[in-house]
């Protein structure tokens, strides 16, 4: 895992913004209307952190659910806090999980690789059974984590075992966003850009979805399962009839689970991952 590797981009959802529609004969998205809307929103402020590997106690990173339970047998997303200059032993897990990093620097190789210090929007996926470090620097060093299916164990070396997955590192720098020009899942006159993260055999995807400042526009999912996790930034999100903003910050989330209009402001660039099992757009 010495190398950092650039994940192509492939096609993906389509995405849209609120731009005024200046040809007669074009659909006029804004107006779509769900019934019975599933929209959700969870709050930062409402997660409840609790030590990542029970062993270690308050040595250990800090786990915090936006959705499932690392302790049982569901898909769970959630926030792991890490301290400034926390270095784990060498370790497995008996799952495989996925990251982005939110705040700080992280680093996560075998033991032997050189220090790889991945900084806000990096991605990296560690497979179950495989010998690993986790290393983190910086303030408030944190990172989103999901897992397909818990409980979210901590082995010793000595249980290390080979499964099919291999590890991928991606360095923000590394990331391949792309926009209107150049993907038709980003609707004409939108100039938000989206960068495809990783693929499931179950048939999720996640992604980054990149929002700069000033953006007003609508993400019309239509998966069962869809969320957006702010990574970096604040987004202004209104629920569906209803006028007043509830302000999401970083670590909050919005959900559906049928298809859903998510109609969202940005007053600084944010960065959103995007997880879910169906198509979706932005206008």
């Amino acid at each position: 895992m010495k190398n950092i590797i650039v994940l192509l981009i492939f096609a993906c959802p389509l995405i849209s913004c609120n731009e005024e529609i200046k040809t007669k004969n074009k659909e006029d998205r804004s107006k779509i209307v769900i019934e019975n809307p599933t929209n959700n929103v969870g709050l930062s402020k409402d997660i409840v952190f609790i030590p990542l590997n029970p062993a270690r106690g308050d040595k250990a990173p800090q786990a915090g659910a936006i959705y499932g339970n690392i302790r049982d047998t569901v898909a769970t997303g959630y926030i792991g806090k890490f301290k400034d200059g926390f270095s784990s032993p060498t370790h497995i897990h008996n799952v495989t999980y996925r990251a982005i990093v939110m705040n700080g620097e992280l680093h996560n190789a075998d033991e032997n690789a050189p220090m790889m210090w991945m900084p806000t929007g990096s991605a990296w996926t560690q497979p179950k059974g495989q010998l690993h470090i986790t290393a983190a620097r910086g303030k408030n060093a944190m990172a989103y984590i999901e897992i397909d299916s818990g409980p979210y164990l901590v082995w010793p070396p000595y249980k290390n075992f080979q499964s099919d997955g291999r590890p991928i590192n991606i360095h923000a720098s590394n990331m391949i966003y792309l926009g209107k020009d150049e993907s038709k899942l980003i609707e004409e006159n939108c100039n938000a850009k989206i960068a495809y993260t990783w693929e499931k055999k179950n048939g999720e995807n996640g992604y980054l979805l990149k929002l700069p400042a000033g953006f007003k526009g609508q993400i019309h999912s239509k998966g069962s399962i869809f969320y957006g996790i702010i990574i970096k930034g604040n987004l202004a999100y209104t629920m569906p009839n209803i006028e007043k903003a509830i302000n999401l910050d970083q670590g909050s989330h919005f959900n559906s689970t049928a298809e859903a209009i998510h109609d969202v402001t940005t007053q600084e660039a944010s960065l959103v991952y995007i997880r879910t099992n169906n198509t979706f757009k932005v206008k």
